[in-house]
């Protein structure tokens, strides 16, 4: 075979010292400049020293020598740190000494600018560290050992792998690798591949890579694209270690974590690749475009979010562009948990200790303190998205003058919460105007049509906010508003970091690995002689409903989970530590399940397994009431922590922790409830954290989804998630005109409307006439048939949820759409189409008679799941919908035996104060005002809400309903009746 004549150190070495000298102006030393005994290279150190701080380095040689300035400088790194010593400098005879500086955000400072210049890089081969010890290449900043590389050529027959062995039998007890003291990274390159560690543990040394991902787009994976032109890993040299990145990444990046429960356990954080590209790319386009466009970030699970989130905002409250201009005044760092996630504001407040530069909106801070950061001059705000419906509703007064300031906000995990009324709020309370003397101006006169175009201007794109969205599960509506357009007109992600990089890089697992699935096969009889028509859908609800919560099919599951359980060891994976969670369809399932649980392990003497439950609110069953403390013994913000302990093995949910729930100790998941797309992705992923030091595997056992259905869920997500079709104009359009051939609105009615709803203050008359008007276009609905109507209801949805993300999405602005939004938005809660047949109850017309639950398949992923990156946006058919056809109870019996239709869902049909009840219970800003205030404070928002509530089930009951309208003292009696009921299940219902 023919030798290629390339040899590691006289060719792949020299070719990257080539490039560092000639490219990006590198100072090339030799061995013998570089001092082991204090890791550093004396003379440039010097040099710098003395060209950038001559009067302090005149003052210090009048009273030590060169060769004692240096030892000083040295103790002071050791004392305090490599990283600090570089961001803060040292202190000599009360004297500070910058061992770099910072490049400065503008160009106004010369001095600054000239003192960043002055920086000094190079880079030294074979440095010898220790007797019998050398590493390939060392780079250094203005003397000091920054960065080492140990280099493979693969040509050779060498790998990466071969560098990171080859690193781990370094001395890590060596000044150039001690850890806190010596270089901040070390790096295994070959010429395909990279890996880096912060910290040498000898063989635990742990090595994470650092690859651009290989492929684009919809094809990227783990490793790095072929380089036509070079070797693969270039740039490493060629743009992570220019200046201006080595000096972004000490200041901006690099940063020690603290472990929470061990302050003296420090682990110094280096973004991944992946993480210094999205920043740095948002970075480069905002100082160009500014706040023009918003941005959505799809990383995976595994991809470090919550540092990428912190960094981001750090950077972005110093970017300026070319003309020194800054970018942003404030970052929100906003989330859609209950509250700010502590892993979150450690981040935050880890990388810069500055005073005022961080307020983290914690438990104890209000709507008003929101709002008080907003207005004030907090470089970094994070916050919960509740609190700024919080701050809509009662206190966006206080918020001062907004539009004067330009956000970026960041969303952590952008699902639900960024649809509709919530991102509204934020829209809303950051574009409030102000007058010259400081007052908002609501005192000058105000038309509806000036109203309805400020109301579109707040909900849709604003010109002084940004929204940067990071998900790893991006769905069709979360591209449609943050999505960046294509060439094509799709909209697709800024960033991608996949879930088949992560995967592939060994960041998270592939849970669909083991999948087992069961199928439930019952058969149902009648107990009743009398055979009753009744609403085939309804009935088919209330007979699963029946099924889903028999002691029988409860039973039979506790065995199959636990002979599973047992059978497959899963309290012995991971070393005695693994756990399970099972996935509940709703709270009187897993109350149902944890009670049949307690009896198995009463049955079979086991007490070496413990389970918990989570649920929100109360559940009613066989005369007690029980809650999920109550159940648990403790309270629900412990449940974390105690589920972490070895007293328990099971936690049993119900719409609970099936997102944001980081739980590696997981393996195993028991799955009775129906996923869907992006719920299926992200309950399922609850299991894909790997835990350090072990080979962990995963288990799903499933007895209500398919594999191919599971599948196909994940399919968008696995790489990049495109939005194939986008909403236009022409869509909301095509909806109103289809609703003008019902003829069901009148325009002087629904203008008149608009009248009454944009005045400040409204009598009960004026409110009583804006039933009227209601009435009136809802009696020309009652006109049609019932199959008609609910054709009429869905192209009304459809209508509102597309002009929703129309108005958010574009600047596409419409007075006489948007008057008929706002009409059509209550119109529809007047539609009432399930008419007759609801009132019965299903439990004492049948009997379970036979039940068995059978394994229909085990599977593996041994094949790369099938690609499907398209998704859609969910539009309504036009097309006439099937009413319910009026069937006989044993031919629905029939029916339900063969296509064992188990959904389940929520009857609502209450009337009188009853009625007005569960309206108010639904209302998401009294939802939002019962989490954040005290039963006192929530009265307010609870008698602002009781006319909306009275006017949405008007046609419930108009006698009813026209009576506590106008008459005050009436209907405050009345809500004051179930007032208490409403605020506690509110305050204990889990997070939108």
């Amino acid at each position: 075979m023919a030798n290629l004549g390339l040899k590691e150190r006289y060719d792949f070495q020299q070719w990257i010292i080539k490039d560092l000298k000639d490219k990006n102006g590198y100072i090339q030393r030799d061995n013998a400049q570089y001092n082991p005994r204090l890791a550093m290279d004396e003379e440039l150190l010097w040099d710098f020293l003395m060209d950038t701080q001559e009067e302090t380095m005149d003052y210090l040689l009048k009273k030590l020598s060169k060769e004692t300035i240096i030892t000083l400088i040295n103790k002071e790194i050791v004392k305090g740190g490599f990283l600090f010593a570089l961001k803060e400098g040292v202190f000599i005879e009360n004297k500070q000494l910058r061992l770099l500086y910072r490049k400065p955000a503008t160009s106004f400072n010369e001095k600054a600018v000239q003192q960043y210049q002055a920086n000094r890089l190079s880079v030294i081969e074979e440095v010898v560290y220790e007797e019998g010890g050398r590493i390939d290449l060392v780079i250094f900043i203005n003397g000091l050992a920054l960065f080492a590389i140990e280099l493979k050529f693969n040509p050779s027959g060498q790998s990466v792998q071969d560098a990171i062995k080859q690193l781990k039998g370094r001395n890590p007890n060596n000044c150039l690798f001690r850890f806190e003291q010596g270089v901040l990274a070390s790096f295994a390159v070959d010429t395909m591949e990279i890996y880096m560690t912060t910290q040498l543990k000898g063989q635990e040394t742990y090595f994470l890579p650092f690859n651009m991902g290989k492929g684009e787009g919809i094809d990227m994976g783990s490793g790095n694209p072929h380089n036509p032109n070079g070797v693969d890993t270039e740039y490493l040299w060629l743009d992570v270690l220019t200046k201006d990145s080595i000096l972004q990444l000490i200041e901006s990046f690099i940063f020690f974590e603290i472990d929470k429960n061990d302050a003296k356990k420090r682990t110094l954080i280096f973004p991944r690749y992946h993480q210094r590209r999205a920043v740095s790319r948002l970075l480069e386009d905002m100082k160009v475009n500014h706040t023009d466009s918003n941005y959505l970030i799809q990383h995976s699970a595994g991809s470090g979010k919550t540092n990428t989130i912190a960094w981001l905002a750090h950077s972005l409250v110093s970017l300026h562009d070319d003309q020194n201009r800054n970018i942003v005044d404030t970052v929100l760092i906003v989330t859609d948990r209950i509250v700010v996630d502590r892993q979150l504001q450690d981040a935050v407040r880890q990388i810069d200790h500055k005073n005022g530069v961080v307020k983290v909106m914690g438990d104890r801070e209000t709507s008003s303190d929101l709002a008080d950061a907003i207005a004030g001059n907090t470089k970094i705000i994070a916050t919960t998205i509740h609190k700024f419906a919080q701050i809509n509703q009662s206190n966006w007064m206080s918020v001062g003058n907004t539009a004067k300031k330009k956000f970026a906000i960041l969303i952590d995990e952008a699902h639900s919460s960024t649809t509709g009324s919530y991102m509204s709020s934020v829209s809303q309370v950051l574009t409030e105007t102000d007058t010259e003397d400081g007052t908002i101006d609501e005192i000058q006169e105000v038309t509806v049509a000036d109203a309805i175009e400020q109301e579109i201007a707040r909900t849709g794109k604003q010109d002084n906010v940004s929204i940067i969205a990071f998900t790893a599960t991006p769905k069709a509506t979360t591209l449609q508003l943050f999505g960046t357009t294509q060439p094509d007109g799709s909209k697709a992600p800024f960033d991608v970091y996949s879930m088949k990089q992560a995967i592939e890089e060994g960041f998270i697992l592939d849970v669909l690995d083991n999948y087992t699935t069961y199928k439930t096969y019952y058969q149902l009889n009648k107990v009743v002689e009398e055979d009753p028509e009744l609403k085939t859908t309804l009935a088919k609800r209330k007979i699963a409903k029946f099924v889903e919560l028999s002691d029988e099919n409860i039973n039979q599951k506790v065995e199959i989970i636990m002979d599973h359980f047992i059978s497959h060891d899963i309290m012995a994976e991971l070393g005695g530590q693994g756990k399970a969670m099972l996935v509940t369809s709703g709270r009187e399932v897993a109350v149902k399940y944890q009670l049949a649980f307690e009896k198995y392990f009463k049955d079979h003497s086991i007490t070496s397994i413990g389970t918990l439950i989570a649920f929100s609110g109360k559940v009613d069953y066989l005369g007690r009431e029980f809650s999920e403390s109550q159940m648990n013994q403790f309270k629900e913000e412990h449940l974390k922590e105690r589920f972490d302990t070895d007293a328990y093995q099971v936690l049993i949910v119900a719409n609970k922790y099936q997102t944001g729930f980081d739980q590696p100790k997981l393996v195993a998941m028991y799955v009775d409830k129906k996923l869907r797309s992006v719920a299926a992705v992200q309950t399922l992923s609850r299991l894909n954290r790997i835990f350090r030091g072990y080979n962990k595997k995963t288990f799903i056992l499933d007895f209500k989804n398919t594999y191919d259905d599971i599948r196909s869920a994940f399919a968008p997500y696995y790489r990049e998630t495109i939005l194939a079709d986008t909403i236009a104009p022409s869509d909301v359009l095509k909806l109103d005109r289809k609703i003008d051939e019902y003829g069901i609105l009148d325009s002087e009615e629904v203008q008149e409307f608009n009248q009454f709803l944009y005045q400040e203050k409204r009598s009960s008359r004026e409110k009583q006439k804006m039933v009227a008007l209601l009435n009136k276009g809802y009696d020309r609905v009652k006109r049609f048939d019932e199959k008609e109507q609910l054709s009429i209801r869905k192209v009304i949805r459809g209508f509102l949820r597309m002009y929703t993300f129309l108005i958010q999405a574009t600047a596409y602005q419409n007075e006489v759409l948007h008057e008929r939004y706002n009409y059509l938005q209550s119109l529809v809660k007047m539609i009432d189409v399930r008419l007759g047949g609801n009132d019965f109850t299903i439990a004492d017309k049948i009997v379970v008679d036979y039940m068995k639950h059978k394994q229909t398949g085990s599977f593996r992923a041994v094949s790369e799941l099938e690609y499907q990156p398209e998704l859609t946006l969910p539009k309504p058919s036009l097309s006439d919908v099937t009413g319910d056809q009026e069937k006989h109870l044993s031919e629905i019996l029939d029916e339900m035996n063969e296509q064992l239709n188990l959904n389940i869902d929520q009857q609502v049909g209450l009337s009188g104060a009853v009625s007005i009840r569960e309206l108010m219970k639904k209302n998401p800003r009294l939802k939002q005002s019962a989490r954040v205030n005290s039963r006192e404070d929530f009265v307010f928002a609870f008698e602002e809400e009781i006319d909306n509530a009275l006017i949405e089930g008007y046609s419930q009951s108009q006698d009813l309903y026209g009576a506590l309208l106008n008459n005050d003292s009436f209907k405050k009696r009345v809500a004051n009746i179930f007032f208490d009921d409403v605020y506690k299940s509110l305050k204990g219902s889990e997070e939108l």
